[in-house]
């Protein structure tokens, strides 16, 4: 764990990345020396540490465990705090640090399911200024970035940006343009993905083993990109989860083997397994369109329509095939939250559709649903 305010070496370094290779600070004008120290400085302390207890009867406790420990990044001055969601899903206890490094209590404020955001508020002043939003799209391969976390002996890392592609997660989870970067960081999870700006581009969600594609694949990390972030914030902040239809979920978590859209685990009590979908079964089209991938397969559930809607699943079972029709739910019905938090008002309110005639302050909140158990990918912290 860091220990603040920050050691001249790593400051240093720090310099080296924003400012370039070429600065010799000796001969900086002393205010422009204390800008660019207040700037490492800030960009340093942005990045908190971040804890979570979560009850035994959890929908993720056993997947996920039940205390989990990462990072969060501070993006405004009241103590909000940005992290990866599957670190606070369905927490009943959250803790921050403060600019002294002591872990201090925090509540649920919100999430995006899509992207995977999660906010938490602080609920005592952190003393730590925010890091600045930047804009992810501008990023290009090949471009050096800098991770910054809260946890592990190394907290800090210069990594190139090796892929921007499309990322299925078998978790019902897609990204159009994920951030990949190598080489591997080990303490990824809600970490920093800061360019030499000095701004916030990415946050820190999984550990894969081919980043950088090719005839040998290289290790990373993949980063949720930031520009997500700012079409839903205001909904996040009022609402507590983005406004809008919610997509169709089945709880059915698949994998490519040999060619083919498997079955390997369904969520407990949740639409696929009701429905009669068992692991092992191979899906070959939803709705009557061919899929073959994962991508296809929940762009062709999505489309099928809102949340609660029948989706037609065709599987092929011991040789034979099937079809399935499974009635989709919202995910958020599905998951267990403290019943007196806010936030689980907030998600009454909007199941009745009374949300939109209020607006909640930044004390309510979520996560997001994530299986480190995969061969694929793991969890950071």
């Amino acid at each position: 764990m860091n220990n603040w305010p920050a050691s001249t070496s790593i400051l240093y370094a720090l310099q080296i990345f924003l400012f370039g290779l070429s600065v010799n600070f000796a001969n900086v004008p002393a205010s422009e020396a204390q800008d660019s120290d207040e700037l490492v400085e800030t960009t340093i302390k942005a990045v908190v540490g971040l804890r979570s207890v979560v009850p035994d009867h959890a929908r993720t406790a056993f997947s996920l465990g039940t205390e989990r420990q990462g990072n969060g990044i501070v993006i405004d001055d009241d103590g909000l705090v940005l992290t990866i969601g599957y670190l606070i899903l369905e927490a009943s206890d959250i803790e921050v640090t403060d600019s002294q490094g002591q872990y201090v209590p925090a509540e649920l404020v919100a999430f995006d399911y899509d992207s995977g955001f999660g906010l938490v508020k602080a609920k005592q002043p952190l003393g730590i200024k925010s890091i600045p939003l930047g804009v992810s799209q501008e990023l290009a391969l090949g471009d050096p970035t800098l991770i910054l976390s809260h946890i592990g002996p190394d907290y800090m890392q210069v990594a190139e940006v090796v892929d921007v592609r499309e990322f299925p997660g078998y978790w019902e989870y897609l990204l159009d343009r994920a951030i990949f970067t190598a080489p591997l960081f080990d303490g990824y999870g809600g970490a920093a993905l800061i360019n030499t700006e000095g701004k916030l581009v990415g946050v820190g969600s999984l550990m894969v083993h081919d980043a950088r594609r090719g005839t040998q694949p290289q290790p990373g990390n993949m980063f949720v990109p930031i520009d997500l972030l700012k079409p839903i914030f205001e909904d996040l902040l009022n609402f507590g989860r983005a406004s809008g239809t919610p997509r169709p979920w089945l709880g059915i978590y698949t994998a490519i083997d040999r060619g083919h859209l498997f079955v390997y685990r369904l969520a407990t009590d949740g639409p696929g397994e009701e429905a009669g979908i068992r692991p092992n079964d191979i899906i070959v089209a939803v709705n009557g369109n061919s899929v073959s991938d994962l991508a296809e397969f929940l762009r062709e559930v999505w489309a099928t329509g809102a949340a609660g809607i029948d989706v037609h699943i065709s599987i092929v079972r011991q040789g034979q095939l099937m079809e399935i029709t499974v009635k989709s739910q919202d995910r958020y019905d599905w998951l267990k939250f403290d019943s007196i938090s806010q936030f689980s008002a907030t998600l009454k309110l909007k199941q009745t559709g009374l949300y939109k005639s209020l607006r909640l302050t930044k004390n309510s909140g979520i996560g997001i649903l994530y299986n480190p158990n995969f061969t694929e990918y793991h969890l950071g912290g």
